[in-house]
């Protein structure tokens, strides 16, 4: 009798899809960047304006930019450096301002970034907006080169309007009112794309919504790390809520 050995074939090896040229990952980060990198023209005109209104010249606008490129922070950075603030005070105050970035670390996708440098760069780059257009759900396949495109545009946003405003800030009448808006307005669009992208999920902007509420009636002056805090507790104690409830079903 002859006895064949049974012979199992191999699944397939699944083909790696290789990532989408660089050239077209800057395009659509671009195209992604664009929304709110318009909204920091505004913003950094009235910056640059202000550096070269304080007394400084005008590189203090650009410099600050691509090397603090801390928003609101930049905003206090003048003034402390005017008033010749010592570098530690700088320093707390930094961290003060920026703390709302360690909780956007728990959730930004650095881990998709790819080598060292960039890894460095993502870091150093990380805002508000790179936060919450990175975060949503048609974000969540970006290669590593995409986000570090998009982050780098926002960069280049306000390093450049930035410096537009310090060299332009003279031109821009002082009766001009509204351009202090334009950041408001644009959190409110993120934060519409953030629950569109909850695909009903409620209960999360109400927790988001109470945790301000409560942040600025106790403690107005840390109203940003006190309402992350307790909306990451809140999303914490929810999470092992409901997975002790699907364990016990």
């Amino acid at each position: 009798m002859e006895i064949r050995a049974a012979v199992t074939e191999a699944p397939p090896r699944p083909v790696p899809v290789p990532p989408p040229p660089a050239t077209s990952q800057a395009r659509a980060a671009f195209k992604d960047s664009a929304g709110a990198g318009l909204a920091f023209i505004p913003l950094g005109l009235a910056y640059g304006a202000l550096v070269t209104q304080s007394g400084l010249d005008w590189w203090w606008a650009g410099l600050s930019a691509l090397v603090a490129f801390g928003g609101s922070f930049e905003f206090l950075l003048i003034g402390l450096v005017t008033a010749c603030t010592p570098l530690a005070s700088i320093a707390v105050s930094a961290f003060m301002v920026n703390v709302r970035h360690v909780f956007y670390a728990l959730s930004f996708p650095l881990h998709r970034v790819t080598g060292r440098l960039g890894k460095t760069y993502s870091t150093f780059a990380l805002c508000d907006e790179a936060f919450a257009l990175t975060s949503g759900e048609q974000a969540r396949t970006w290669p590593s080169g995409r986000i570090l495109w998009l982050q780098f545009s926002l960069h280049l946003y306000w390093a450049a309007s930035s410096v537009a405003g310090a060299l332009l800030g003279s031109l821009i009448p002082e009766g001009v009112t509204g351009l202090d808006f334009a950041l408001t307005a644009m959190f409110t669009v993120l934060a519409l794309d953030a629950v569109r992208d909850l695909r009903g999920d409620l209960p999360t902007p109400v927790i988001a919504l109470l945790s301000a509420a409560v942040a600025r009636l106790l403690f107005p002056a840390e109203m940003l790390p006190v309402a992350f805090a307790l909306f990451t507790a809140a999303l914490l104690a929810r999470h092992f809520v409901t997975r002790r409830r699907t364990g016990h079903a």
